[in-house]
């Protein structure tokens, strides 16, 4: 397979085929313009390949996601969260002296400078924690230069720094103290440390709950070239420093389309609960193509069997539960839905499965998180994702700056009258 074939107003045009690793197929039309003088139409780029890229696999009709060719599976059960960055950004798994200096680096680069604090005074307590998120990571590239030589230490900033920040924005909003990092807590013991602890009590993190974070940002570390991920590569193709460009990915994830799934997963909860807890009437309406109402949380755009995250997490959750000892109605809620889902025809024949945002949010609130947090812990989960797929544009020799093209629909040429004629 070496060339396709294009046939416009009677001519024939030969255009490239290129074949990917595991057997993905795209017809390369980057001479189509110069070529014809036509251009493709695709919106929301459901069909383009916007790039090339050896960080991510994903065939949705057989539930695979790999990261570096490896399977999800085996990086949920073996790995952790700083050892699947290393493998994302750097491109291999680190040896043994290797992770002991990536964690050693993120452990000593996780405090903010004290005059970053008084950005906080700025917000509001309602002010919500992506904003300021996505506000304090830009003001990063005020404090450390861009320059090839800095590029190794701007990444473990920005990875270590991104967990207090997110903290202090917790903090922030329910009227805390803020809680400073320790350097003898993994990562994600010292962001819920951060989180949860106050200064009048000794908290001690729960190694389930730690645990259980862990394998939500590995399942959230990366997904191909989803809405925030493209829009780091686009900000990124002008050049723009890392922490402009990891700021305007957040900004895309912060939509209730994309980062926000799992949030809404919590809502509709909360509303059948307020409706007093019948989920067979929302079940009913689910099914019912004259109802508007859609069951969050249940199927997905990419994955047409199964979501392999969320076969993962849901042993999680029901562990989590489990340890824990929750006892919450919304939770309870959640559980025959899942039942409901897994069992009923209707759900089963039309693909939709619980996916990964339903049982990452049913998590995160067993875990005391609150509802505004979700996304941020995404946006935690997906940075070295965004830095893996900043760093391979940057790296490649033939990067040129994204600039799609567009159909013109509008009016044509006309003349213009003056404000007293019209």
């Amino acid at each position: 397979m070496d060339n396709a074939k294009l046939i416009l107003e009677g001519k024939e045009f030969q255009l490239p085929v290129k074949v990917g690793t595991e057997g993905e197929v795209g017809i390369d039309i980057s001479t189509l313009r110069s070529k014809t003088g036509a251009i493709t139409l695709d919106s929301g780029y459901g069909n383009t390949g916007s790039c090339e890229s050896t960080i991510t696999f994903i065939d949705g009709e057989k539930g695979i996601l790999q990261y570096r060719g490896y399977p999800i599976e085996e990086l949920a059960l073996k790995s952790s969260f700083t050892e699947v960055s290393y493998l994302l950004i750097f491109g291999h798994l680190p040896k043994k002296e290797e992770l002991e200096k990536f964690n050693y680096d993120l452990t000593h680069h996780s405090l903010l400078r004290e005059d970053m604090k008084k950005f906080y005074e700025g917000y509001p307590p309602t002010a919500h924690p992506m904003g300021v998120l996505c506000s304090m990571v830009v003001s990063l590239s005020a404090y450390y230069p861009d320059s090839p030589d800095e590029l190794y230490r701007n990444i473990i900033r920005l990875l270590a720094k991104l967990k207090t920040i997110a903290a202090f924005s917790y903090k922030k909003s329910i009227g805390q103290p803020y809680i400073y990092p320790r350097n003898d807590l993994s990562f994600t013991g010292d962001l819920l440390h951060m989180m949860f602890a106050v200064p009048s009590e000794e908290y001690k993190v729960s190694k389930t709950v730690e645990d259980a974070l862990d394998l939500l940002l590995i399942l959230h570390a990366d997904h191909e070239q989803n809405c925030s991920t493209s829009t780091v590569r686009m900000v990124g193709s002008s050049e723009a420093n890392l922490f402009a460009t990891i700021a305007a990915g957040i900004c895309a994830l912060w939509g209730k389309l994309h980062g926000g799934a799992n949030q809404h997963v919590i809502e509709m909860l909360e509303m059948i609960q307020k409706d007093g807890g019948d989920y067979r009437k929302y079940v009913e309406r689910a099914k019912d193509k004259n109802s508007e109402f859609r069951l969050m949380g249940f199927g997905h755009r990419v994955y047409k069997n199964f979501d392999p995250r969320a076969t993962i997490l849901k042993k999680t959750a029901d562990t989590v539960l489990d340890e824990l000892g929750i006892h919450d109605p919304l939770l309870d809620i959640a559980k025959n839905l899942e039942k409901v889902a897994l069992e009923d025809s209707y759900f089963i024949e039309r693909k939709l499965y619980p996916n990964v945002d339903f049982y990452s949010g049913i998590i995160y609130r067993a875990m005391g998180i609150p509802t505004e947090m979700f996304t941020v812990m995404f946006a935690l989960g997906r940075l070295p994702g965004w830095i893996a797929q900043w760093k391979e544009m940057r790296d490649d020799p033939n990067m040129r700056i994204y600039r799609p093209r567009q159909i013109y629909t509008g009016c044509t040429k006309r003349s213009y009258t003056p404000v007293e004629e019209r």
